[in-house]
This record gives C-alpha cells, structure tokens and sequence, in this order.
C-alpha cells in the first residue's frame, strides 16, 4: 500500500469530490481528473480500507465505511460539495447526499440498487471475492501483463469495455490497486449482508444517474432496480456500450457529462 497514494487535489472553482469504487484507489478517475479541474477544486481520496487510503478504528462495515469517508471530507475541510462517485463511490456519494454534504450527487453505477429478492447481490459479492484471489496472483506479473493489447483487454474486461483507451500504466495502477486492497474478501462479505437501502427522501440536491448498458458488474437495469424506484426524478442517463466504469471507457463524454451537471 506504500506505492500509492492517499488523495490527490487541484485545480479551481467550486468543491467536486470523486469517490472510487471496490478494490479501485483515486487514480482510476485520472482520464478525466484534468478535464474536471479547468473548472473546480478536484478532490479525489482513496476510500478507507483502500490501497493508500486510511484504516478504520471501528468494526468494518458499511456505516462505518460511509462515516469514515464522510470524515475525509471534514479532514479536507469540505463541508459540502459536487460529489461524483463511481460503483461503491456512487453508492457513497448519495448516501453523504442524504446526510446534506452534497450540491449535487452524480452516481455512475452505483452499489445497493439491487431489488431486495435480487439474488445478484451475493453474485456479485462472490464475483469480488474470486477476483481478488486471482488478481493477487496476477500482480507480480503485472509489467508483462499490460504490454500487450490482449493482456490490458484481460485485466480490464469486467470494467471497460474499451481497454484500447486506456494507457498501459493506469492498467497497472489498477491491477495493483486492487491486488494492494488486502481486506476485499472481508469486505465483499460486508456488503454480502449490509442493509444498502438508503433514506432517499432525503437528498434535496439534484441528482444525475449514469449507467452504461454493458455494465459487467452491476448490469443494466436490473442493478438500478431500488434507485429507480426511490429516485424516479434523478436525471436518468444511459450510455450505450459502456461498461462498469464510464470515466474509462468514454472520458471525454463522461467528463462533460459532469461539468454540464455541477457548473454553478
């Protein structure tokens, strides 16, 4: 976990925080960091638990996930911001909405919108948990993995479903990343019995919804199952061919996607 990093900040303008998702750290939101900071102060931590990110002093769980992420933002001095987040992040980032941290909340395909008879939740709980093991087992290897297009497209495939845009040392980043989140299984078991259901009613900022259809991890519709429900009046955006994580896939778009939705 020395080899990475516990935030990173810059640029100017209003507060925009990115929170990443399971087993990733800050750097998987790097294509369209820049892109964001021409107009806001960028706040990208590593969620506690995380490869560089902080440790907890409590019982792991997703309450005291969502506290201990919260209180990065106090220890950056953000009392409320744009927040974006990504899988888990998205999750994150409507549940500080709810506690009234949020200008705006866009989720790119979030956690816990499985309907509550969804047996895809232990699925993916399990998908995370065999990953991890295997991941683990490709990380030494990760310098020869990345320098061809069939072994960035094997490391990549379950979160984008255009590996070619991706620059072989954010590949590497990634693998490390996730084989550096040395409590994955016990998180994945976390989430395997953690009440996801959140107290919607009360976000009163606006909230986008992005979604790609070809999502491998959280597919589209049936993982937005709760969230379309409780947030019918989200601003709804689905991206055709995109996989689980936009900001590797489309940057651009997605970055733009964004600012139109957080400029003040």
């Amino acid at each position: 976990m020395s080899e990475f990093t516990a935030f990173h900040r810059g640029g100017s303008g209003s507060t925009l925080v990115l929170l990443h998702g399971f087993t990733a750290t800050w750097q998987i939101w790097e294509p369209i960091v820049e892109a964001l900071e021409t107009e806001h102060d960028v706040f990208v931590p590593t969620l506690p638990l995380h490869a560089g990110g902080p440790g907890l002093d409590v019982e792991p769980g997703l309450q005291s996930l969502l506290d201990a992420t919260e209180a990065l933002l106090d220890e950056a001095g953000i009392e409320t911001a744009h927040i974006v987040g990504n899988s888990l992040g998205g999750y994150a980032a409507l549940a500080l909405a709810t506690r009234g941290r949020a200008k705006t909340a866009t989720a790119l395909a979030p956690a816990g919108g499985w309907a509550a008879d969804d047996p895809a939740l232990n699925q993916t709980m399990d998908f995370f948990q065999e990953m991890h093991g295997m991941i683990t087992l490709a990380a030494p290897h990760v310098d020869s993995l990345v320098e061809t297009p069939e072994g960035r497209a094997q490391a990549m495939q379950f979160l984008t479903e255009h590996p070619e845009v991706m620059p072989k040392e954010l590949v590497a980043q990634v693998v490390l990343g996730a084989a550096g989140c040395v409590d994955a299984v016990d998180l994945a078991e976390m989430g395997r019995t953690a009440n996801w259901e959140l107290a919607t009613e009360a976000i009163d900022c606006p909230v986008r919804m992005i979604w790609g259809t070809s999502d491998r991890i959280l597919a589209w519709p049936t993982a937005a199952a709760r969230f379309r429900e409780s947030l019918p009046n989200a601003d709804w955006i689905e991206l055709e061919g995109v996989g689980h994580c936009p900001q590797l896939d489309v940057p651009v778009e997605t970055a733009q996607l964004i600012l139109d939705f957080t400029r003040d």
